[in-house]
């Protein structure tokens, strides 16, 4: 903590509510720092978690956040499991004022927990790493015995995810940090509007603000799961913004090394909370996968029509008619739940406007600048490894990784492949450019669905801006003869100009090497009019 002075002080051997001497800190997340103390009435250790100082609050919001943390921390500690953290105590930690914190007498809720010294789920998965079907769903095991006690208690989680779940002595498995659960009938948003939680195991139904169930915290149950098989969270995505918009609206991606466990994480992810399994089917499945059983069956779900869009279909580059979009999927499935996702996105990222990683920006950004005059771009320098090509015919200049080599040029489109032949670089033109770039992506898909009837299938497909011009983002996968592909397009350009597209597609295998190649050609695209 920082002392009137300025300088930072140690909170190492401070002691809170007269009773508990911090020893160690040993997690920080969002919403609070958690330390190893030792309990000096009953001589013990515990771990205690103090909230993060909130400056942006108004005193009135301050003392809503502190009494609703200590109400639903009180009713965490009503579940007695053994798969389940233990909450001991609440207590306040009273600062003095020079502590720069706010006016003395002020008292930050402290939730005292059961110590429990043990690795959690994410430390095993650092890295990448993943746990074989049957291990995965030992640790689900405990985990959906954890959440029905909750869930019987009355108490959701709301932050289910790998950081969460403790791996003690003697295959124990411990859901702990119950300090942002929530009563069944409280409201998921504060009066802030501040969505708590991690965003990559939020329920479809908690990013478009509807009041979560049960079904919320079995949705991030299958989340964790994808995540110990696949070695990441089912919707990552480069931003929090496009992982929020994943999980509200896109298909899941098909499961590479689920095994036995595949039905039960898909059903558990799918986008309708009516249809997943309940915790009692959950658990059954799992019991059936540790039990070695090859094939899960789960019940018929309770509603049908309303999960993710079916996998759509193949890949052509062919511009296409300018006709009608192609229809959108089946029975509820509309275009209303996608704004309220978009707009819900933007409360949790915190503000409308957000700058992607991808060095696009949201759609906000195309209406404001259309018609704006394009900015000057100074392009990244030329990365180590590639080498710089000018196509003069269209008009552009870009980086081209070293052993790749041209393999076709047309008046509109250049192509460069990779010593391999299996991923491809394509460098396309459109003169005069459409109404908007997305609006050519959906020509092209219409054509994809026809030359991949079976196995197209869409992972996104969005407005956005480019350097302050109009630009669409689509990425997608199709089986090829002998291997699945991976392919990420950027269009970009206004109606009546030049449109650009640059796409990348590669062995899906091989996605993760291959993607950083999309990123420095589009960093360092060069137009003749830049």
């Amino acid at each position: 903590m920082r002392a009137g002075g300025g300088h930072v002080v140690s909170d190492e051997g401070r002691l809170i509510a007269g009773r508990y001497r911090l020893t160690e800190q040993i997690g920080r997340g969002g919403m609070g720092t958690v330390w190893r103390a030792g309990d000096e009435v009953l001589d013990r250790q515990v771990a205690l978690k103090r909230l993060h100082v909130q400056p942006h609050l108004s005193p009135d919001d301050l003392v809503r956040l502190y009494e609703r943390t200590r109400r639903e921390a009180r009713s965490a500690a009503r579940i007695a499991h053994p798969n389940v953290i233990v909450v001991h105590d609440v207590v306040d930690d009273h600062l003095d004022a020079g502590d720069g914190y706010g006016e003395a007498g002020d008292g930050r809720p402290c939730i005292v927990m059961e110590y429990v010294p043990a690795p959690t789920l994410a430390d095993l998965l650092g890295d990448g790493r993943t746990i074989p079907p049957e291990d995965s769903a030992r640790i689900g095991l405990g985990m959906v015995a954890a959440l029905r006690a909750a869930h019987a208690a009355g108490v959701l989680h709301r932050d289910v995810k790998p950081g969460n779940v403790l791996l003690g002595a003697e295959g124990r498995v411990v859901l702990t940090d119950f300090g942002i659960a929530m009563t069944a009938d409280a409201s998921t948003l504060t009066k802030t509007g501040e969505m708590v939680g991690s965003i990559h195991y939020m329920a479809p139904e908690r990013i478009r603000g509807q009041t979560p169930g049960p079904a919320s915290d079995l949705w991030a149950l299958g989340a964790t799961l994808y995540q110990a098989v696949e070695g990441r969270p089912p919707f990552r995505r480069l931003t929090a913004m496009e992982a929020a918009y994943a999980i509200a609206v896109d298909p899941l991606e098909p499961l590479k090394q689920g095994g036995a466990l595949e039905p039960l994480i898909v059903a558990l992810l799918s986008k309708d909370p009516a249809d997943r399994p309940t915790a009692e089917q959950t658990e059954e499945a799992l019991r059936a996968v540790v039990s070695g059983v090859t094939t899960v069956t789960l019940p018929k779900p309770a509603s049908q029509g309303s999960g993710a869009e079916p996998p759509e279909t193949g890949r052509g580059r062919g511009r296409g008619s300018r006709g009608a979009e192609p229809g959108r999927g089946r029975g509820k499935r509309v275009l209303v739940p996608v704004g309220v996702a978009l707009a819900v996105v933007a409360t949790v990222v915190g503000a409308t406007l957000y700058m992607r990683a991808d060095n696009t920006t949201n759609d906000s950004d195309s209406r404001q600048n259309a018609g704006a005059a394009t900015p000057s771009y100074s392009p990244s320098p030329v990365p180590d490894g590639f080498h710089l090509v000018k196509e003069e015919s269209l008009g552009v200049s870009f980086p081209v990784p070293d052993g790749w080599k041209p393999n076709k040029r047309t008046a509109e489109q250049v192509t460069y492949v990779d010593p391999t032949r299996l991923a491809e670089i394509r460098i396309g033109v459109v003169d005069p450019a459409g109404s908007h770039p997305i609006a050519h992506f959906a020509d092209i898909e219409a054509n994809t669905k026809v030359n991949y009837p079976n196995t197209y299938r869409k992972l996104r497909m969005q407005k956005t801006t480019f350097r302050g011009q109009p630009a669409a983002i689509w990425e997608f996968t199709f089986q090829g003869r002998a291997r699945a592909f991976r392919a990420i397009d950027l269009g970009f350009g206004r109606e009546g100009e030049r449109e650009y597209d640059i796409y990348l597609s590669a062995p899906d295998e091989k996605w993760d090497t291959y993607r950083p190649v999309f990123d420095k050609v589009r960093d360092g695209f060069v137009t003749s009019g830049s």
